[in-house]
């Protein structure tokens, strides 16, 4: 009897906690930290244009399912001998291609983003109109939503598939359940070979199904319509690297479970490990290298005030204002006219050949002033951020267009004047609906809640009774109804202001509004012409300090 239950304690399952299994944890554990450190890191900067629109908490999500299968696998080694097979069947049908799903559903948007961008400023009359929902329809109403909304509604419907089959095959299946199931799916042999036989079969094939659609089909898709897009912040090679990194992994995992000679491997490498080493690679991509794009952009916005502060030095030192700003904005001229025409800067630097820097504010307002198209589609086609300078440009028009009777704060009140103030209300709080409203912009700039709360305080009103309550917004598409064209047009008040502005053309205001209802209420008391003079100062600050130096780099980079 003692000898019987020695043997029977021999043949106990336990835990595999040699030197191996030991590694395994300690490794997970700190992995763990490194990835949750990165995910607090960006979190805490969520704020940052280049964060904002990567859409954080979609791919927080996706790596948060992929984390918790890839630390079940990478300590597998210790608890598998422990634990049911059927364990293992939920944790692979479950969290592996939710997880992949909602990843590659975060990733896309980057052709989204550049998409829409592309659209919006390929061209110099393009134009994105907005339309209203048709509510009658189902799939109008769908089409209508945002891109966020359509994809988690998308992927959210094929998570719902996946646990149902998962379900359904778990209950046909007598491998799991000898009792109840379709005959002939049951396993024999010793304790071994059954739990053997468990972890493979027709039951994991559409866990697995799902990781190489992914992988193989919708990877490839991505790849091959990325390949014209040259970013900024490392969206284009990120995605690139997460969808490389995932092509391995079903077919070694295929490999380690029915190719006999990988049992020896399968020892000290258990096969999901194989797909645990791609999700690794996803989350280095993902969390560390939007990191590194951080530590970057900061990196350019100190060299943006350390050129602020030589500029204020040199002007301190004797030089007259005049003098040195006619140096830079010549400076600038000489720049531009060298990239236009294809010829070389002939400097590595950020300075012109006569030693004046061109990373100035007045170098920017030159640029913003005489020829900001390329810069335009700059931020629009390479930084993703063409709302900034589009924001410029129509706030400058706008003031451009002003009669003296509204620039004057004495006579706004005057009922002659009335409708000139309508007018330019109208065309003001076109501007607030596409680039600033919380609930309308399709691609809001990034403001301070001061200047936010003031502006909404002048224009909320008055576009919720435009536009009702609520309406849809997708934050990859920047800007809606609002064209721009070379082609010069006079609106109904342009006779009473200026023509001249900072953009290339100008916007038709009557156009830009369309056949939308015109608000003719009382017009707030804090609107006058400085309404977006704090607004512009921070909009063309965050340019000046990130994609400024961008595009000032990139362009000397091309030409010397």
């Amino acid at each position: 009897m003692a000898d019987s239950g020695s043997v029977e304690a021999k043949a106990q399952p336990h835990a595999n906690l040699n030197g191996l299994g030991i590694f395994w944890l300690v490794f997970t554990l700190l992995w763990t930290f490194i990835v949750v450190s990165g995910m607090i890191f960006l979190w805490r900067r969520r704020d940052m244009a280049i964060l904002r629109i990567r859409g954080l908490p979609l791919s927080f999500l996706s790596i948060t399912l992929l984390h918790l299968y890839w630390g079940a696998v990478q300590t597998g080694y210790v608890w598998f001998p422990l634990a049911a097979p059927e364990i293992e069947y939920w944790i692979m049908s479950i969290y592996l291609p939710c997880g992949i799903a909602l990843f590659h559903a975060s990733n896309s948007r980057f052709l989204h983003v550049a998409k829409a961008q592309k659209e919006l400023f390929a061209s110099d009359s393009a134009s994105i109109k907005s339309k209203r929902a048709n509510t009658k329809s189902f799939f109008r109403r769908f089409r209508s939503l945002n891109y966020t909304r359509k994809i988690l509604i998308l992927v959210g419907a094929g998570m719902i598939c996946q646990l149902l089959l998962t379900i359904f095959m778990y209950l046909i299946s007598r491998k799991f359940h000898p009792s109840f199931g379709i005959p002939g799916t049951e396993v024999t042999g010793t304790e071994d070979i059954q739990k053997s036989q468990m972890r493979r079969g027709w039951e994991w094939w559409p866990s697995v199904f799902w990781q190489f659609f992914w992988a193989w089909i919708v990877a490839p898709y991505i790849l091959w319509h990325a390949r014209r897009i040259n970013d900024t912040q490392g969206w284009r090679i990120q995605t690139i690297a997460c969808c490389l990194s995932s092509l391995h992994a079903t077919p070694l995992w295929l490999i380690a479970l029915y190719v006999p000679a990988m049992s020896a491997v399968d020892n000290f490498w258990i096969p999901p490990q194989w797909i645990a080493l791609s999700i690794m690679m996803l989350e280095i991509f993902t969390i560390f290298l939007p990191c590194w794009e951080v530590f970057r952009y900061q990196s350019l916005h100190l060299e943006a005030l350390e050129s602020i502060a030589q500029w204020q030095l040199k002007r301190s030192a004797g030089k007259a204002s005049r003098s040195i700003t006619t140096e830079s904005t010549s400076a600038t001229g000489s720049f531009l006219t060298a990239w236009s025409k294809g010829g070389s800067t002939k400097s590595d630097s950020t300075a012109s050949s006569s030693g004046v820097s061109i990373l100035t504010m007045e170098a920017l307002e030159y640029v913003l002033e005489r020829n900001p198209g390329p810069l335009q589609q700059f931020s629009a086609l390479r930084d993703f951020s063409g709302e900034n300078i589009a924001f410029l440009r129509a706030v400058a028009e706008w003031k451009s267009s002003l009669p003296p009777a509204v620039r004057d704060p004495m006579k706004i009140k005057d009922n002659e004047v009335q409708e000139l103030v309508h007018e330019r209300f109208n065309s003001a709080l076109r501007i607030y609906i596409d680039f600033i409203s919380s609930r309308d912009a399709k691609f809001q700039i990034n403001l301070s809640s001061q200047d936010l709360k003031r502006l909404e305080s002048v224009f909320e009103s008055s576009a919720r009774i435009l536009y009702g309550e609520k309406r849809e917004v997708d934050p990859a598409t920047p800007f809606d109804s609002f064209p721009m064209t070379t082609k010069p047009k006079s609106s109904s008040a342009s006779c009473h202001g200026s023509e001249t502005g900072i953009m290339t053309g100008s916007i038709n205001e009557t156009e830009a509004i369309g056949n939308k209802a015109l608000y003719w209420g009382d017009i707030p008391d804090g609107f006058d012409a400085t309404i977006f003079y704090d607004a512009e100062a921070s909009i063309k600050y965050l340019v000046f300090t990130n994609t400024w130096p961008k595009f000032v780099k990139d362009q000397q980079f091309h030409n010397s």
